[in-house]
């Protein structure tokens, strides 16, 4: 009896939970994940549909990953047309749950040309300007509120604490480059995905590539830019960790301009990397660029 007894205690004791018993949510790509991780914590389980290192521009989605889609409760996106191949996943996997798009509320930025001429095109980057990050905290709080309506005051504080780390990292940019004269702020990065962060620290950024990592410039393109680095004394030209750095060597080699070493924009680091997280990412890029901008 006693044995029946304790049996029964242990069925109806509380289990410790299983991954698989966790929300399931689905982020387009990993700084994405690393977000909505810092704000679920333990009670989700985050995928990221673009892998760390890789290119979110260009990605081409695969069957086992419509299968991911398939099992989320959650889809995150970022929206302002980074994940152009979205739509088209979201129809053949035939995913109708909610969908967060977490640059909702964002004043979009313009991108220039690689001639420094402005565009319409929208420049879709915008968690590198730290304001816009805490935009992306609450846009997700408020998704994963809804989903789970449950855990919303975990949710919320866990947010809050999100919250004010950004705001510190945010600062300890700005005194970093307090250091730095405005008229050195000049950077030559791999493609242009600094547009938000240059505005937001009056930084002049210009890519190799243009917003489009793919994109082929041509020779004139290129021909100017070696022109603009050599008349403005611009000293290193930075490789970023998910393109191609064939471009970029050739830029510096032909401007006289050092390579800066490798920094994130688009994508972590894989996990222990200098960047595997979106906080982390700024405290390895930040000490790269500020070096780079002194020696102009």
């Amino acid at each position: 009896m006693k044995r029946r007894s304790l049996i029964l205690m242990l069925a109806a004791a509380p289990l410790t939970v299983r991954a698989e018993d966790k929300m399931p949510v689905m982020a387009t790509f990993s700084i994405l994940a690393d977000m909505v991780s810092e704000i679920g914590g333990d009670e989700i389980s985050v995928a990221s549909l673009v892998p760390v290192d890789a290119d979110t521009h260009h990605f081409q989605p695969k069957p086992s990953d419509l299968r991911k889609l398939q099992t989320a409760q959650l889809l995150v996106i970022n929206g302002l047309g980074l994940e152009g191949w979205m739509s088209r996943m979201v129809k053949t996997s035939g995913y109708a749950g909610p969908v967060v798009v977490a640059t909702a509320g964002i004043t979009p930025l313009k991108i220039a040309d690689q001639r420094g001429r402005a565009t319409t095109q929208t420049d879709p980057h915008a968690w590198q300007d730290l304001r816009n990050g805490i935009i992306y905290v609450r846009n997700l709080t408020a998704g994963l509120v809804k989903a789970n309506p449950a855990r919303a005051e975990m949710y919320r504080a866990r947010a809050d604490d999100y919250v004010r780390r950004i705001a510190e990292t945010d600062q300890w940019i700005e005194q970093h480059l307090a250091a730095v004269p405005v008229e050195k702020r000049k950077v030559i990065t791999s493609h242009d995905a600094f547009g938000y962060f240059g505005a937001r620290y009056r930084i002049t950024f210009r890519g190799v590539a243009g917003i489009d990592t793919d994109a082929e410039p041509s020779a004139a393109d290129v021909a100017a830019l070696v022109k603009q680095i050599k008349r403005e004394g611009i000293k290193a030209v930075f490789v970023e960790n998910m393109t191609d750095p064939r471009l970029a060597q050739i830029v510096a080699r032909e401007s006289g301009a050092i390579l800066g070493g490798t920094i994130y924009s688009d994508a972590l680091s894989p996990p222990g990397g200098p960047a595997d997280t979106y906080l982390k990412m700024f405290r390895h890029n930040v000490p790269l660029l500020v070096a780079a901008m002194q020696a102009n």
